[in-house]
């Protein structure tokens, strides 16, 4: 069995992933309200579960994963108003757009992909098995759940009945039994999209979406169900309200909800003027580059959106693409015998990359440490294949930082990294640099031949003299055990 460890926002503990079929994760994720652009908060969704996905995948299971779209909603309405727009036709605008751009980050696609449009008869279904069971009443051609009926209501938020209060896009209404009820089925308003039901024409309410679509697709009990923190109370609290109450049974075995991304240490909102789309971000930076941002800071915690971190990011690509680069000139063995050049700690670092990496993702999937993995690896690798390449080698150490690529390579790739040729990746990014300065790749070396021949000498003066220049060129120079590098100033 894996020991794979996931905390559960239910019992806010961690807990061993034991799915339910032997050896097949089922896992559901709330997906997008189709009515706007995509945000980096949505990216930051749909990239934990990516992760999440290929991780689970690598390590042998087979994983179901169902991710919805809410096609029908008031938010929805309201922008098609405004607009003056069909519904349908927006939701479905915003869906082909939401595919672009996780098309743009490298998310694959999940396997099951509904839409609530397409759900219907499940969700009333659904509704008539609550309203059966004394869970739910119809009031004024409307379907309301009775919140206080369901001993277990705040199981997941940890709310008590005297703290909550009527939860996100529900409508007042005095025909309600109790302010802490909820809509299930909504009646037909003029000019809004509608349905027949036993309750008479309307639309769903929310919440009945994901309890009906997943029920359908994975059943009424499952392994895993994720999203942001902002859905824990009320919409999926509603959901185990809902699906429990319908099917008798547990719902999702474990919850997973990751953290909220800020801008400045502030919520992103429209509001503030800090609401970023994944194609504003994108334009600034390549997709990889914000992988590694979202995926130095572990799902759970808040993640901060700012340029420095970005930048931080950009660089620790690039020492990654180096890394690999530089053991691609490597022969694939060597034709003499030459005493071993790597420290028994060296040949350890690289031996147990696998092992250490799958010990951080087993530990909830943290990827800050995993990651700390990957760059401990870099800076051995580097200084072994510098080694390898001064001086006479042996197969056994060359085969050895080989495997130490391919690993590297691998285990990035499970949080969508390293997927370009090196070489490619490295001579774009250095044409982009140098078409944001007035030197041409030849004087650039040149000057930093000139200031290491300086500081070799302890000109300090000299060296200085030349780093100003390069300066005044918008040129950084970064030094390092692996030589003088450079970048553009930001």
């Amino acid at each position: 069995m894996k020991n794979i460890r996931i905390y559960n926002t239910q019992t806010k503990k961690k807990e061993l992933l034991i799915p339910l079929e032997d050896g097949h994760v089922r896992l559901y994720v709330c997906g997008i309200t189709s009515y706007d652009w995509c945000h980096i908060g949505h990216a930051r969704s749909a990239l934990v579960f990516d992760m999440v996905v290929r991780y689970l995948r690598w390590r042998g299971l087979q994983v179901t994963f169902v991710r919805n779209f809410t096609d029908i909603d008031d938010k929805i309405i309201n922008r098609a108003t405004e607009q003056g727009l069909d519904a349908q036709a927006l939701a479905e605008r915003f869906i082909a757009e939401f595919y672009t751009d996780m098309d743009a980050l490298g998310v694959l696609r999940a396997d099951l992909e509904p839409k609530a449009t397409e759900h219907i008869l499940e969700m009333i279904e659904l509704v008539e098995q609550l309203v059966e069971r004394g869970l739910a009443y119809a009031a004024g051609g409307d379907v309301y759940y009775r919140v206080r009926s369901f001993s277990e209501y705040g199981c997941l938020s940890g709310r008590k009945f005297e703290d909550m209060q009527a939860g996100a896009r529900v409508d007042v209404n005095e025909l309600k039994e109790d302010p802490m009820d909820f809509v299930l089925w909504k009646a037909a308003k003029p000019g809004e999209p509608k349905w027949p039901s036993p309750w008479g024409d309307g639309r769903p309410g929310w919440h009945i979406e994901c309890s009906a679509m997943s029920r359908k697709y994975l059943g009424a009990t499952f392994d895993i169900h994720g999203g942001g923190q902002d859905l824990i109370f009320p919409h999926h609290e509603n959901e185990i309200a809902q699906s429990v109450g319908a099917n008798g049974q547990a719902f999702a075995k474990l919850w997973m909800h990751h953290g909220f991304v800020t801008v400045k240490e502030e919520k992103m909102s429209k509001s503030l003027g800090n609401f970023l789309t994944i194609r504003e971000v994108l334009k600034q930076w390549p997709a990889e580059v914000l992988r590694l941002f979202l995926f130095s800071t572990q799902y759970r915690n808040p993640l901060d959106y700012n340029e420095t971190a970005l930048r931080d990011a950009e660089s620790g690509l690039e020492r990654m693409y180096s890394c690999l680069a530089k053991i691609a000139e490597l022969p694939e063995s060597s034709s003499g015998i030459a005493p071993p050049l790597l420290s028994p700690k060296d040949k350890k670092t690289i031996s147990s990359l696998r092992k250490q990496f799958t010990t951080a993702m087993d530990n909830d999937f943290n990827t800050a440490q995993a990651i700390g993995q990957l760059f401990d690896a870099v800076k051995v690798l580097n200084k072994a294949a510098r080694l390898l390449l001064e001086q006479p080698s042996n197969t056994e150490e060359i085969e050895l930082v080989h495997q130490g690529a391919a690993d590297l390579r691998e285990l990035a790739g499970l949080l969508g990294l390293l997927g370009q040729d090196p070489a490619t990746y490295l001579r774009q990014k250095k044409e982009q640099l140098l078409a944001l300065t007035d030197l041409s790749e030849e004087a650039i070396n040149a000057l930093i031949a000139r200031r290491n021949a300086a500081r070799r000498q302890k000109d300090w003066a000299a060296s200085d003299a030349v780093r100003d220049e390069l300066l005044a060129h918008k040129i950084e120079l970064q030094d390092s055990p692996d030589g003088t590098t450079w970048s553009v100033k930001a």
